[in-house]
């Protein structure tokens, strides 16, 4: 499978750059301390503490492959320009088979301090037939069921985090 671009805003490639650092460290010392001590404790086959511990630790390394791969493949920039065309980083609304809808076309890393905002990729059906396009212009895509769902670009704005 061939690797995407992500943009991302420097304030977010910062944040996960940290964060990757912390799962790297301080993260991977404590997790392999907790299992440690839980290995003391005897049988591991009834030791809950020593499955919890190897559990977070499979989540922990998952998370650090994850943030590996999309700090690798992310364009780091400023907030697209404000022209009205959707673009990655860009809040758009849109109707969308006749609803309103708010989203933001990009990463959900990019939002995720912003729990109730919706996110598409631009490698979604929706993320490839909206980019480049600019408001005012409708449009339909093919959903993943085979419908075509007609779309029509009402605003678009940077998003600023």
């Amino acid at each position: 499978m061939p690797e995407t671009t992500t943009w991302l805003t420097q304030e977010s490639f910062d944040r996960l750059k940290a964060e990757l650092a912390e799962l790297e460290g301080p993260a991977r010392v404590d997790i392999a301390k907790k299992i440690e001590a839980a290995r003391e404790e005897g049988d591991l086959k009834e030791n809950g503490g020593y499955h919890a511990a190897k559990d977070e630790q499979g989540k922990i390394e998952a998370r650090i492959l994850q943030l590996k791969q999309l700090l690798r493949s992310a364009t780091v920039g400023e907030a697209p320009a404000e022209d009205g065309t959707v673009a990655p980083g860009t809040l758009v609304t849109a109707k969308i088979a006749g609803d309103k809808s708010l989203f933001l076309l990009g990463n959900r890393e990019i939002a995720a301090d912003a729990d109730d905002l919706d996110v598409y990729p631009e490698s979604s059906p929706l993320g490839q037939a909206i980019i480049g396009r600019k408001v005012g212009e409708k449009l339909s895509y093919t959903a993943p069921n085979g419908r075509e769902i007609p779309v029509e670009i009402v605003k678009v704005e940077a998003y600023q985090g």
